[in-house]
């Protein structure tokens, strides 16, 4: 998978020198063009997961950047409203995350957050604790973590 991701870049920035133009909407195109032609070159010849990741990795980040601005609002209307709507708490959230990489990277997501901070790991690292400003239902919050952040990481790192 290293080898294809080099490649895309290489192609990318061979299409941006030969182009000659520079600006970040080039380089924006060149990647996907390189993608595209990749792919249908090497089409059912090996596995595809490379193919199927890079879709992925960008859905998350507009994932990430769709919560990060979601919960920004929900912080900032609480900020400047007369009335604190916080119902804040400590929760413990299963982990399906197993690795180091994958507890560390989802426990960085959720900080990253706003009114959300990743707290401990349990010893056996199965559970991940949260303190969260806002939770108005236990079970809604440990699903939201469970069915998103963590199943879109894991997708993207397995």
């Amino acid at each position: 998978m290293k080898n294809r991701f080099l490649s895309n870049i290489l192609l990318t920035f061979i299409w941006v020198a030969i182009t000659g133009d520079f600006q970040f909407a080039n380089y924006v195109f060149g990647f996907v063009l390189s993608f595209v032609i990749m792919y249908l070159v090497t089409r059912g010849k090996e596995s595809a997961k490379y193919f199927k990741i890079i879709p992925k990795l960008i859905a998350f980040i507009f994932f990430f950047f769709y919560e990060l601005i979601k919960a920004n609002l929900q912080v900032a209307f609480d900020v400047i409203t007369p009335k604190f709507y916080m119902k804040p708490g400590i929760v413990s959230v299963p982990l399906d995350a197993e690795t180091n990489l994958e507890i560390t990277l989802l426990a960085n997501l959720i900080t990253l957050t706003p009114g959300t901070l990743s707290l401990d790991v349990s010893h056996d690292k199965k559970v991940l604790y949260i303190h969260a400003m806002y939770i108005s239902d236990k079970e809604e919050f440990i699903k939201s973590i469970k069915n998103g952040f963590e199943k879109r990481l894991l997708e993207i790192l397995r």
